[in-house]
């Protein structure tokens, strides 16, 4: 007589620094898995694109936990690839209490592509609480290795993401460092090899920059003051959009148009509480709000070899 088959889960998550543990190739193991042990896959929670760091972040496995916890379940277990998809959290106390949150609710999790047997022996046990320690080690080793080719990027002066400031556009550059192209917003550069560097945009928007420094620092109008004189002579903001006391503001708190990158003020590795970086540390030049006319003319949007790879030179005042 036929054995009946477990009905089961599969929870698959692919985070963007393992193409190797692609949703397929989990599904493929897993599905082997279930053949093999008298499994019938009937739901699945996947997490595309996901970093095993956060909870938060994790859309299915949250739902996941939350169908566990609330019961009349129609699955008896939960079939995992390997310890690092359930997730690699910081604290390995806190995977251990997710996986006992399912298995005190009568659904264990299975690990399909682990060197053990899912029996919960001592040894195993041990091998798990080593596995989910090499999977946080590797992230915390990750993590500073992004920062610092991120720190050394920004030292170069290659823009590491974001919207340019008002007056700026993205310039892509090849492997060589030769311009390519301009982007466009919400376009990417499609190589790993390629680098982005913040260029001067149209000429009106550069004479719309100066403008505002030097109404502010010379004429010492006020923020309001000046937004409304812009927005009444139809000059448009960022996509169309009007100047605000908020927008001016951030205007004359660009070091871009110092020709200095700013990247790392603040930080949140790992989950951690955000930090605020000492100027020091980052070298960060802060844009003067006293500036003359001739040293925002001779200041705004320069870059030199210690700022940009390549020169580009703002016209004169």
């Amino acid at each position: 007589m036929a054995q009946a088959m477990v009905p089961a889960a599969q929870y698959l998550r692919m985070s963007t620094d393992h193409q190797q543990y692609s949703l397929d190739n989990q599904a493929d193991v897993i599905a082997k898995f279930a053949t093999t042990y008298n499994f019938s896959i009937i739901k699945t929670y996947a997490d595309a694109g996901r970093s095993g760091l956060r909870l938060k972040n994790r859309p299915a496995l949250k739902q996941l936990l939350k169908d566990v916890v609330a019961g009349d379940l129609q699955f008896r277990a939960i079939l995992v690839y390997d310890v690092s998809r359930w997730g690699r959290f910081q604290d390995i106390d806190e995977a251990a209490h997710y996986e006992y949150l399912c298995k005190s609710a009568g659904v264990p999790i299975l690990y399909c592509a682990e060197p053990f047997a899912n029996q919960n022996s001592t040894g195993e046990l041990i091998l798990k609480a080593l596995k989910r320690a090499m999977a946080a080690e590797y992230s915390r080793e990750l993590s500073a290795k992004v920062k610092a080719g991120q720190l050394r990027l920004t030292r170069l002066g290659y823009k590491m993401g974001g919207f340019p400031p008002y007056g700026m556009r993205r310039m892509l550059l090849d492997t060589h460092g030769t311009p390519k192209q301009l982007l466009s917003d919400f376009e990417r550069k499609s190589l790993t090899t390629e680098r982005v560097i913040l260029v001067p945009g149209p000429a009106e928007e550069i004479a719309v920059v100066q403008r505002i420094f030097r109404e502010y620092a010379d004429e010492q109008q006020s923020l309001t003051n000046i937004a409304r004189n812009l927005n009444n002579e139809g000059i448009a903001f960022v996509h169309g959009g009007k100047w605000t006391t908020t927008t001016v503001a951030h205007a004359l708190d660009r070091s871009q148009y110092m020709g200095t990158h700013v990247w790392g003020r603040t930080t949140a590795y790992l989950s951690s509480r955000p930090k605020k970086v000492s100027a020091e540390q980052w070298e960060y030049a802060q844009v003067r709000f006293n500036l003359s006319l001739a040293e925002i003319c001779s200041n705004v949007l320069r870059s030199d070899s210690q700022t940009l790879p390549i020169a580009y030179q703002m016209k004169s005042c």
